[in-house]
């Protein structure tokens, strides 16, 4: 496999993700997306970490790894509060926090 699979792959991830945050209503499934559209631009960055006979990009994805599983916890909780004030996770509903 070329690097070229490998980055067609990610940018499929990407367009995947970046759809369904935008296409979606519900809170859930547009976390799912933002955190598929960063596993891709993980994915490219291994990628071209591999071909390029560097680590650089193996190092920086583990460290952003690391950061995207505490943001999962922060916001997987955001989620949990924000349905059981409102009993919702639709983003429509969620319109009356700003006021």
């Amino acid at each position: 496999m070329t690097l070229s699979h490998f980055l067609i792959l990610a940018g499929l991830l990407f367009g995947v993700g970046l759809t369904g945050a935008v296409a979606r209503r519900n809170i859930l499934v547009v976390y799912m997306s933002l955190e598929m559209m960063l596993a891709a631009a993980m994915l490219a960055l291994v990628a071209f970490s591999k071909f390029c006979g560097l680590m650089d990009g193996a190092v920086f994805c583990f460290f952003v790894l690391t950061i995207a599983a505490a943001e999962v916890a922060v916001g997987l909780a955001l989620i949990v509060a924000l349905f059981r004030r409102l009993k919702t996770v639709e983003l429509d509903d969620l319109q009356s926090l700003k006021n």
